[in-house]
């Protein structure tokens, strides 16, 4: 049994008195990789706001954790400021000015293997650097230089190889091989990496030097540029000098929804994460959903998820491309339409995305900071899949993502993930592909209550939706909301996805009874996610148990 299986079950197995979040007076970073999360609370502890925290945590696990940290992806940032203010720093990757909608079909129309997910031509425009300067330059305190300083000493004196590192790195040796900068950097040479060895990076202290210096102009505009170039066609990859030179991070209005006297602060489009979120909370609502993991409970929210990622792949892209029928999509009308047809159907029934126009009125990783005057940082980003294309920049020591598989490479077939993606997803130049990511926070009379996200591909939705719904409705302490099972329901394929390790055999009897059709997964997800005590003030923290990450306070 691996051992984060082990861990959950023995959490689980622990009266609730035993589980005990990491308590902090003033401020709070939970991430996936403890040296991120420590530098993090360095940088508050040296007079930095969430902000501030939060982008030496993103540059950070660039260096640290390379299977998902990275500069050559891309995300989004959710940030909300003890004032109330609140945006969202849209930093997702583009496609190329060379990018087709058939570009990954062969002359049969068919989809070519590998294409999406392997090679430099699966590598969208990366926003990172940008999205995490602006961010900066907007919101935080100490500027570039000082936020950075952490990442540029962990690439330049290295760091410890951890065990989860070092077998990352060991089971993606045939994707990390065929490039040769990737197989000299994260392969050693050939000489994989072993758990405790010193992890050198000069490469990437370099090029993240270059950024603290002159901003995100030395990525975009600079020698970068250069190594792009190079890359690019030694590999045969789309993406060019004024691909990256014409690439903006964009900042936008966070959605807001309502859920049992709480506001939910989520990203638009193009993340489906927050429509699809306040959508399903929407549905939820009013129902009474009885004992966590329970049938009654599982069946209700199972149903919604359903519905939800039928909507998903039928109405969801970038609204800068494609009309986008949010305000239907989480219209309270909307959800009561939905919640009528789940409570009058069974688990059999076939579901079909819904008419919300009537409604209209007109590998990734997460990490969450709140900090002593109460702002706030949920951000999640991507390679998309694990050290992303394989393909590393030469000379310049990042790897580049393969989100252009977040597309709809065939409308109606399914991505890397399962997911089925419909034409409001469909390759165009310079269009930012559809995401999943749901960075979150959640306010109560004006206060931060909660600060979470997750990455999982397309169950990320799903799994913020549980921890929320752990914390609001079940009332469990914020590491016990993380650490309970999980389950996901995508439409298609037509099955119910559900942990190993924490549902009794009863519940499960019954959902088969039922009419689902039931597959197991060790893990989903790796929720990061911070509660505050309304009443005490105090910040509680939870970094997940199925990975290594680590909550840090002060």
């Amino acid at each position: 049994m691996p051992v984060w299986m082990l861990l959950t079950a023995l959490l689980l197995a622990l009266p609730a008195y035993a589980l005990s979040p990491v308590a902090a007076r003033h401020g709070m970073v939970a991430s996936s990789e403890p040296l991120a999360s420590q530098a993090g609370v360095e940088i508050l502890q040296a007079g930095g706001n969430a902000v501030d925290a939060a982008v030496a945590v993103g540059f950070v696990l660039a260096v640290t954790f390379p299977q998902a940290g990275n500069l050559g992806g891309g995300g989004f940032m959710l940030i909300r400021m003890a004032n109330g203010d609140a945006v969202v720093v849209d930093y997702r990757e583009q496609a190329p000015a060379a990018a087709s909608r058939t570009m990954y079909q062969d002359a049969q129309g068919n989809l070519i293997p590998d294409a999406t997910s392997a090679g430099a031509r699966a590598a969208g425009i990366p926003g990172t650097a940008m999205g995490l300067a602006l961010a900066e330059e907007k919101y935080g305190k100490l500027g570039l230089k000082r936020v950075m300083a952490p990442a540029i000493r962990l690439a330049r004196e290295g760091f410890p190889v951890s065990y989860s590192l070092a077998q990352a790195l060991h089971s993606e040796r045939a994707r990390l091989e065929k490039y040769d900068d990737s197989r000299r950097i994260f392969l050693h040479d050939g000489h994989l990496y072993e758990p405790g060895a010193t992890f050198l990076q000069p490469e990437l202290a370099r090029t993240l030097a270059e950024i603290a210096q002159r901003g995100p102009r030395a990525f975009y505009r600079g020698v970068g540029t250069k190594a792009f170039e190079a890359t690019m066609r030694k590999y045969n990859g789309l993406i060019s000098r004024q691909d990256l030179k014409q690439y903006q991070a964009k900042l936008r209005p966070p959605l807001v929804g309502r859920f049992r006297g709480y506001d939910i602060l989520s990203v638009p489009p193009p993340s489906s994460g927050g429509t699809m979120l306040i959508e399903m909370l929407n549905v939820l609502e009013p129902l009474d959903l009885g004992t966590p993991n329970s049938y009654a409970s599982i069946h209700l929210i199972a149903e919604t998820m359903r519905r939800a990622y039928a909507d998903r792949a039928t109405y969801l892209g970038d609204a800068d491309f494609v009309s986008v029928p949010v305000a239907g999509l989480t219209s309270p009308r909307y959800a009561a339409r939905l919640r009528e047809a789940i409570l009058q159907s069974s688990p059999d029934a076939p579901v079909r995305a819904g008419e919300p126009q009537a409604f209209e009125s007109g590998a990734t990783t997460h990490f969450s900071v709140v900090d002593a005057e109460g702002n706030a940082v949920a951000n999640t980003y991507t390679l998309n899949g694990w050290f992303g294309c394989g393909v590393t920049v030469e000379g310049a020591g990042f790897l580049l993502n393969n989100e252009m598989d977040d597309f709809a490479a065939k409308p109606g077939q399914p991505n890397m993930f399962g997911l089925v993606q419909g034409e409001a997803n469909a390759i165009a130049p310079h269009k930012r592909p559809l995401s999943s990511m749901t960075p979150t926070i959640v306010t109560r009379d004006g206060k931060v209550r909660l600060v979470l996200g997750s990455p999982g591909g397309g169950t990320i939705i799903n799994i913020v939706l549980q921890v929320l719904l752990n914390v609001l409705i079940y009332k469990m302490d914020i590491l016990q909301a993380v650490t309970s099972p999980r389950f996901h329901d995508q439409w298609m394929p037509d099955y119910l996805t559900l942990e190993r390790v924490g549902f009794s055999s009863d519940t499960l009897e019954n959902l088969q009874q039922a009419g689902y059709p039931l597959s197991f997964r060790d893990s989903l997800g790796d929720c990061e996610a911070i509660e505050i005590d309304p009443a005490s003030g105090w910040r509680f923290g939870a970094s997940d148990p199925r990975a290594d990450g680590k909550a840090v306070g002060y």
